[in-house]
Order: structure tokens, then sequence, then C-alpha cells
């Protein structure tokens, strides 16, 4: 994990996030990921500076061991000058090490947010989850810190001012708070109190934003008139076109669904949970089921 002082804002890693969140579901299954229902509290990763350094930092990689149910990883970290924030030796075991920026030692209120990071790609590196590129297994890292209940502590650890800024891990904060918020929607858990940081809880918003508008997408009914109406335009093109016995065109890129098929005309479209492709006939109003997450979802095809 790097840290720097130019802090990149928006969605540029998005569509790997949301790859992310379907690999998750697909290597762990549904019932795997709803043990997670409960994110790591406050109290569990606190650290107060009157604590032994070394006995706080085992303390609290224990913790995370614990919540990710790694009991057979003994996790020993160490301190030294580095450019990242931290790093992790994976290797098959039984002892993993992490190493922490020596900064740390002065700003202990982030040594589990670092944790959380490391800590997660051993569990990653156990389940044989991940990406091709360096940068696309980052996201993948920190997408699932965030998605299985550590993650919150990432993007607390986000601070800017006029002067200075600070921030940990590969996404975004406000894609940080996309998938906080897209955990939020499935467990019912809002990390929003734990926050200590002001421009963390301004991410988590603008991601939530995000998030809501993935649930208001056609052919769901929640889409609203302007998304029926573009859906209702896009459909009647296709079917105008297999009519004439032309081959059927999906509508412009970046709606999020797309027509195939002749007998009946079908529409697949990103399920709002997990993003996994969802098909269903276009014959009105039909209820979905995503295979993936399990989520219900009403339509209007």
């Amino acid at each position: 994990m790097g840290t720097g002082s130019d802090v990149v804002h928006g969605y540029p890693h998005i569509e790997t996030v949301r790859e992310s969140i379907t690999a998750i579901y697909k290597r762990l299954s549904y019932d795997t990921v709803h043990t997670f229902a409960t994110s790591i509290l406050p109290a569990d990763v606190a650290f107060a500076d009157i604590d032994d350094l070394y006995l706080g930092v085992q303390r609290v990689a224990r913790a995370m061991v614990q919540h990710l149910r790694l009991p057979d990883a003994r996790i020993i970290v160490s301190f030294r000058d580095m450019h990242h924030a931290a790093n992790v030796e994976l290797a098959a075991g039984p002892e993993y090490f992490i190493e922490l920026n020596s900064r740390f030692k002065t700003h202990r209120q982030d040594i589990g947010a670092a944790l959380a990071h490391e800590v997660m790609h051993v569990y990653l590196h156990r389940l044989d989850l991940a990406f091709d590129g360096v940068r696309n297994n980052e996201i993948l890292t920190d997408t699932a810190t965030a998605y299985l209940g550590a993650g919150w502590l990432l993007l607390d650890a986000f601070r800017e001012d006029a002067v200075s800024s600070q921030k940990l891990g590969y996404l975004t904060p406000e894609e940080f708070g996309y998938v906080l918020a897209k955990r939020a929607m499935v467990f019912g858990e809002d990390p929003s109190p734990w926050f200590t940081s002001p421009q963390a809880y301004t991410a988590y918003t603008a991601g939530k934003a995000l998030a809501l508008r993935d649930g208001q997408q056609p052919p769901l009914t929640a889409c609203g008139w302007a998304g029926r109406r573009r859906y209702a335009r896009d459909r009647r093109s296709v079917q105008d076109l297999r009519g004439a016995g032309a081959a059927v065109s999906a509508p412009a890129s970046g709606s999020g669904y797309t027509f195939e098929g002749q007998a009946p005309l079908r529409v697949t479209f990103p399920c709002p949970t997990c993003h996994q492709r969802i098909r269903v006939p276009v014959r009105g109003r039909v209820r979905a089921r995503c295979g993936l997450c399990r989520t219900v979802l009403e339509c209007d095809t």
C-alpha cells in the first residue's frame, strides 16, 4: 500500500471494483460472504499512545486474523523505513511476515488500516483468489477488505486539508465509500458512526449515492421515469430490427443492459448487488433472482 500527498478522487477503478465484488461471491459463495455480516469494531483495533508498540501491533494483527477466520496464520509484524505503507511476505506459512512503515510508530491510529489490507492479502492468497496485474490485484484486495468488514478502517485513514493529505490503499476515497455502501445494503450495517475523519464521511456519502444508483437502472422497476423511457426506446428499436429480419443490436455502451436472442427476446443486465449478469425474457413485469448473491429483483422488461 502506498501513501502520498496527491489524493485521486472519483471512480477511475469502478469497473475493476465491480468485477472484484463478483469474484468475491463466486470464490467464497453466498453463505461464506454472509459469515462476515459484522464488521471488525473500533474497540478491536483501538491503539492508545500509552500501549506497548509491539504488543499492541500483535494484538491488532491477531484481531484481523480472527476476523478473517485464519486460525493457522501467525502474523509477525516489524517496522522499517520504506516508501510503501506496508508489505506482506506471502509464503506457504504457517508464519506470515508483515512490515509496516516506521511512520506508524507515531501514527498508531492507522495501524489497523494498514494491517487490514495486508492480512487480506494473506486471506486471498489462501483462497487462491487473484487478478492479473499488480494494480488490479491490489484493487481486489482493497475491495475484499471493505466488503468483508475491515475496510472502513482504510477509508477512515483518509484525511485531507488545505496543506496536506493522507490516504491508504489503492481505491479512491469515493470508491471505498461505494464498496462500504454496497456492503451496508446487504447487511444493514452503517459504518459511518465509526469514522473519525470528516473527509471519510463525505467520501462514504458520495460512494453511497453511486451505489444506490446501481439499483435504479432499467429494467429494474426502481429506475424511474427517465430510465423507463430510455429502456422502452431501446427495446422498441431492437424489436423493430428483429421484425425486419436484421440482427438484434444492443443499446449504446454504458446503458448496462443488452438485448439478445430472437424467440424469445431476452435482456441481460448486472445484478445491483454482486454485478453478475442476469438474463430474463422480455415480457413485461417479472421477478428475477440472482443465482450468485440470491438478491430478488423486481423488473419491468
